[in-house]
């Protein structure tokens, strides 16, 4: 899903709290936080995701730097040798607070600013484990590459490949509490969502991004939580979006979710909520099958129907909690309940609060995924 979780918000405490990443000495420090929150910044210079793109991998894994906003989301479900399920969240986010990177001799200067989101679900002992870091793009603090090697990263928390076309990668992220080191073995093709990779948010023109996913990444490795150390497998699933868009102005907030299934074949499906009730019907969902070939899903392909809600003891939002989820496409006709591992999965100190967790499938097809529910704590309406 674009991830437009106001990337600019999220990035506020950055700004705010001193760092002076790309404007001149006359540019106040407190311009850009404000730009940013209210969506008044100029994106006119922007590159935006109107046209069909042509793609590159494995270059285009990095950096688009033309874009506004961008993000790297990988989020997995976990088993270890001994039975214990974990997830999984690591999304890395882009955002440039203007077009023209300025020459200086000074390697600290920088016009992108970067965040990360690590998150640790714990299903058998009922624990979530969330954190979060800030950086600049500059002094080598945080960035992303496609070539040589693919490499995204913020200081010791990264993702590298370990291949030239980047078929393996490895995920590490050490929070102190919690930690992940772990390998990711590509098993499809990126799978190019909407039409041909341009995903459409809204029926304006430019309301969008490029987008793909790699549904299906074989993991092996470890997840730390205190001291215990565990061996675990399973599959991620990562999503890689950028573009210079926002949603429209009535949206409230979304509901997305990538799914993994027993059968070998995965699924991406959402709405975008917007105020007053109803969807908008511009986005859809995508269905990737066993050999790696897609079938773009309508919003009238599938429904998504909320069957209880939680209510935050955080910050009292109420979340839809499970989800009876009917899809009809050619030979496929499935309904199937997502069902989260734990209700306690959101993100309540973030700059905008979230819902992001694991889910279970059962029904007609049976497997594991993640939901991300935003705009149940406050609407998405002009925060970026």
């Amino acid at each position: 899903m674009a991830r437009w979780i106001g990337i600019g918000i999220a990035l506020l405490a950055l700004i705010i709290f001193g760092f002076s990443l790309a404007a001149s000495n006359e540019s106040p420090v407190g311009v850009a936080s404000v730009v940013m929150e209210t969506g008044a910044q100029d994106t006119s210079d922007f590159d935006r995701a109107i046209d069909p793109y042509t793609w590159d991998f494995p270059a285009d894994y990095g950096a688009h730097p033309s874009y506004q906003t961008e993000w790297w989301y990988y989020t997995g479900n976990l088993t270890s040798l001994t039975g214990e399920r974990f997830g999984f969240q690591f999304t890395v986010f882009r955002r440039a607070l203007t077009t023209d990177a300025a020459k200086s001799s000074s390697e600290w200067r920088t016009n992108q600013v970067y965040m990360v989101h690590f998150t640790v679900t714990d299903a058998v002992r009922e624990t979530f484990y969330h954190d979060e870091r800030f950086s600049r793009g500059g002094a080598g603090l945080a960035g992303a590459e496609g070539t040589p090697l693919y490499h995204v990263w913020m200081e010791d928390w990264q993702i590298l490949a370990l291949d030239d076309e980047a078929t393996q990668t490895h995920l590490t992220a050490d929070a102190g509490t919690f930690a992940v080191d772990l390998t990711l073995t590509q098993t499809k093709p990126p799978a190019l969502q909407g039409s041909n990779g341009l995903s459409s948010k809204s029926a304006q023109v430019g309301n969008a991004s490029y987008y793909y996913s790699l549904s299906r990444l074989l993991t092996e490795g470890t997840i730390r939580i205190g001291d215990e150390t565990y061996s675990v497998s399973g599959n991620t699933w990562k999503d890689h979006e950028f573009g210079t868009s926002a949603l429209s102005v009535n949206a409230q907030g979304w509901d997305w979710f990538g799914l993994i299934f027993d059968n070998d074949y995965e699924l991406m499906v959402g709405q975008i909520r917007q105020q007053g009730g109803g969807k908008d019907p511009a986005f859809g969902g995508l269905l990737i099958r066993p050999d790696g070939t897609t079938q773009y899903l309508s919003s009238g392909d599938f429904t998504i129907t909320p069957i209880d809600t939680w209510t935050s003891p955080h910050t009292g939002a109420v979340y839809p909690s499970g989800w009876t989820i009917t899809l009809k496409a050619d030979d496929i006709d499935w309904t199937f309940t997502a069902t989260p591992v734990l209700l306690d999965q959101e993100l309540p100190d973030s700059n905008i609060v979230y819902w992001e967790g694991a889910v279970d499938v059962t029904g007609d097809v049976t497997g594991a995924g993640y939901a991300e529910l935003t705009g149940y704590s406050g609407t998405m309406q002009g925060r970026f």
